[in-house]
């Protein structure tokens, strides 16, 4: 049966787009899908400030007149820039157990990047490192997270079956199990020595203290530039960017599950170390018909966001300045969070992906109760 690849060209194509991703898993115990309003921000060029430095197109598949996939097209060019790496990638991949409409959907983003100059496809990616990436290989009965993508297992087997397709970087997550009482003593002996011998300290944050030039959100995520920029995939914030998700999420932070560690031998307590956590939403998310909060989506993520109904405590990003790492600050971090995640009685927290070769950040739970429960992997094809 023929595939039809129809590309996205108006507001209706990019509802069809959107609402694909609801219909494919729909009823699936494992899939956080994402707020509606959320994910057409970022796919909007009005809206996402990555377009600044990114170009897309989005295609969509269609079977006998039904839609059955779709995928997204992308270039990012400062990541191109800063890695010399000329790459289209693709994202936002979902699609039926059917070899030919993958093999479709990947043809057209192939396509896309050939007429570009590109000479490589990577992926799944999305505009930066900011948006969910890797395929799900591992751990198709774990829950899902906010900021990461969930998909069926045929999705890496079909992957196996595209020619020219390898792996490019395997990811991995882990489940961090919160000591019921008390704090695990190498944390405790390791940060009152950090604190004393390094003067490193981490102080409470007070909501007039989140905006602004000089606020703790601009603070944060140059923190999270500096220590990310060299990561696979990764590419730096823009000012804008940085505007934009500080207006857009921290707000909605509890802050006592925040904690940012500051060098007190600078003149300006410079922030050298950060913890961005929150309470699960994956639950509250499903329970979002197609991604919306009305007429009741918004009271699931209000018990979940500020009366913290969860068992789950997700790490959305958890970042050391490569020069403090060695000093032990990331013990420090948990050292305070510990306590309020016991104060709240989360069970277990979620750590975000890591990369399968780094070792160091792996060895940061070597104190902690851990299960490695998800693997998942970004593949690469020369074009």
């Amino acid at each position: 049966m023929n595939i039809e690849i129809c590309r996205v060209t108006d507001r209706k194509g990019l509802d069809t787009f959107i609402q694909l991703h609801y219909d494919l898993y729909r009823g699936s115990e494992y899939d956080a899908p994402n707020l509606y309003s959320d994910e057409l921000n970022t796919l909007s060029r009005d809206k996402n400030p990555a377009f600044d430095f990114c170009e897309a197109e989005y295609f969509l598949a269609y079977k006998d007149g039904k839609v059955v996939g779709r995928v997204a097209a992308i270039i990012n060019h400062r990541y191109n820039k800063q890695w010399n790496r000329p790459c289209v990638r693709f994202g936002w991949l979902d699609l039926i157990d059917d070899e030919d409409v993958m093999r479709a959907l990947l043809n057209a983003v192939e396509n896309y990047g050939r007429k570009k100059g590109m000479k490589e496809i990577i992926g799944p990616l999305g505009f930066t490192d900011m948006d969910p990436e890797g395929m799900l290989t591992e751990g198709f009965d774990q829950l899902g997270t906010m900021a990461t993508l969930y998909n069926y297992d045929y999705y890496p087997r079909l992957m196996e079956r595209m020619q020219g397709y390898e792996k490019d970087n395997d990811y991995v997550e882990y489940k961090l199990f919160v000591p019921k009482e008390g704090m695990p003593e190498k944390f405790s002996k390791i940060a009152q020595l950090v604190e004393k011998r390094y003067n490193l300290h981490c102080p409470a944050i007070k909501s007039n203290q989140i905006f602004g030039p000089d606020g703790y959100g601009q603070k944060v995520l140059d923190v999270v530039n500096r220590t990310f920029g060299h990561l696979y995939g990764y590419s730096i914030m823009s000012q804008k960017q940085i505007d934009a998700y500080v207006q857009q999420y921290f707000k909605f932070f509890s802050l006592d599950m925040i904690c940012v560690i500051e060098d007190w031998n600078t003149p300006g307590h410079d922030v050298v170390g950060v913890g961005i956590t929150i309470p699960s939403l994956s639950r509250a998310l499903q329970k979002c018909r197609n991604g919306r909060l009305l007429p009741f989506g918004w009271w699931h993520l209000l018990r979940a966001l500020k009366f913290k109904k969860t068992d789950i405590v997700d790490l959305l990003l958890v970042g050391i300045l490569p020069e403090y790492r060695s000093k032990g600050a990331n013990a420090l971090l948990f050292y305070h969070l510990i306590p309020v995640y016991q104060k709240y009685g989360f069970k277990w927290g979620e750590t975000h992906v890591e990369m399968e070769s780094n070792e160091k950040v792996q060895n940061q739970w070597q104190y902690l109760e851990h299960e490695l429960h998800k693997r998942r992997r970004c593949y690469k094809k020369a074009l």
